[in-house]
């Protein structure tokens, strides 16, 4: 088995992320790391489109939900975001990370990474 891995690099959006008041009143940058396994075979010997998982539908769903939500905790944001990643039965494994810049006043940025792999 031929195992694809699609991985979506620093997608930036925009959002309302986290619980203080200033927080609540404008929204944040947000930076998403995502990972999605699935079994890759037909695609790799059938060049047929719909024998690949559709990263574009799956990211422009992601992009809806991040954009047009409402978050009080970081945890809740990278549960629903990977609910999404690993929403098509293709999906095997699939990891979230999302990282929220200046978060801290003497760091880069915090993040939080959440995975889930398909039971056998």
């Amino acid at each position: 088995m031929q195992n694809a891995i699609i991985t979506i690099t620093n997608l930036r959006l925009r959002t309302y992320i986290g619980f203080n008041p200033d927080e609540q009143e404008k929204k944040q940058d947000v930076v998403l790391n995502i990972e999605i396994h699935y079994p890759g075979d037909k695609a790799c010997s059938s060049d047929v489109v719909d024998e690949a998982l559709n990263y574009k539908v799956i990211t422009k769903t992601i992009i809806d939900h991040v954009e047009n939500g409402r978050f009080l905790l970081l945890e809740k944001l990278v549960s629903s975001v990977l609910d999404i990643a690993k929403g098509h039965h293709w999906v095997t494994f699939a990891r979230v990370t999302i990282d929220k810049p200046h978060a801290l006043r003497f760091a880069d940025s915090v993040s939080l990474s959440l995975s889930w792999q398909q039971e056998e």
